[in-house]
């Protein structure tokens, strides 16, 4: 289990297109409880089934479905640490789409490369990792914790998570995960995101980002200069009422320490 680091000045916030496929994933759980084998049946992913019986939906509908409690909780989790960002980085609208462009094309990888399959494919993992390979494009450096516990950036957690999946799945039948969902999620996600009139307006929106970061942190500096020089200056205007001999240890020592940080914040200032 992985947790990541919030250093790039957005909070954790429950944004509404990750509520919004939380809520679908979990009515689409709840409804499996009472029709597990028919919903997989029909809704599942099954490449023959696809090809066949021209099954269109399924590329789409496979995704909210789940093969147990803790597959979905680990989804919705990783939904959360990596979409909500995202989303508040992108907007709804594109996060929306993004999030669909990479589940279905990498159920549709799926269907391609293993036609005659008659498993049935569920899960919202291959748009979920379509997120984390976005993550570690838009935000290379932010600090991702393995277990809690170890620091890795997200660039370098993502090229492992992406090497471990086509180490996986060029060995089909070891596991009951799909790991060509996996792969197909994070390659379709990166095509698209290079993709020239996308990748240009991403650039766009990365530079209005750090832009408005950077004024968000002259601004919060400013705020937070004036609040010290207004507490300087009513310990100076003590000084000159009863002499600084009157003041107390504390006083003395909160002006030597604000007028300190005072100087340390001008000098910041004049480097951003």
């Amino acid at each position: 289990m992985a947790y990541r680091s919030y250093d790039s000045g957005m909070g954790d916030i429950l944004t509404p297109g990750v509520k919004g496929l939380m809520i679908f994933n979990a009515i689409a759980y709840l409804l499996q409880t009472f029709y597990d084998e028919q919903m997989i049946h029909l809704l599942g992913l099954t490449p023959l089934y696809f090809w066949s019986e021209a099954a269109i939906w399924q590329p789409v509908t496979y995704m909210f479905l789940h093969g147990g409690v803790m597959h979905l909780l680990f989804n919705m989790l990783a939904l959360w640490m990596f979409g909500g960002q995202l989303e508040s980085f992108w907007g709804t609208k594109f996060f929306i789409r993004y999030y669909f462009i990479t589940g279905i094309g990498a159920g549709l990888c799926n269907a391609v490369i293993t036609p005659d399959s008659h498993a049935a494919i569920i899960g919202a993992s291959g748009a979920v990792y379509g997120l984390l390979a976005a993550y570690g494009l838009l935000f290379p450096n932010a600090m991702i914790y393995v277990w809690g516990l170890i620091p890795l950036r997200s660039k370098y957690f993502v090229l492992i998570f992406g090497g471990i999946e086509f180490v996986s799945s060029l060995r089909p039948g070891i596991s009951p995960v799909a790991h060509l969902v996996h792969l197909g999620g994070m390659v379709i996600g990166v095509i698209y995101l290079k993709w020239g009139s996308i990748n240009f307006w991403l650039k766009r929106q990365l530079r209005d980002w750090n832009r408005n970061r950077e004024s968000g942190e002259r601004r919060r500096n400013f705020e937070a200069e004036e609040k010290l020089r207004r507490e300087v200056d009513d310990l100076l205007d003590k000084i000159n009422e009863v002499g600084l001999g009157n003041l107390t240890e504390w006083e003395r020592k909160r002006l030597q320490e604000a007028s300190d940080k005072l100087k340390e914040m001008e000098r910041s200032n004049r480097s951003l």
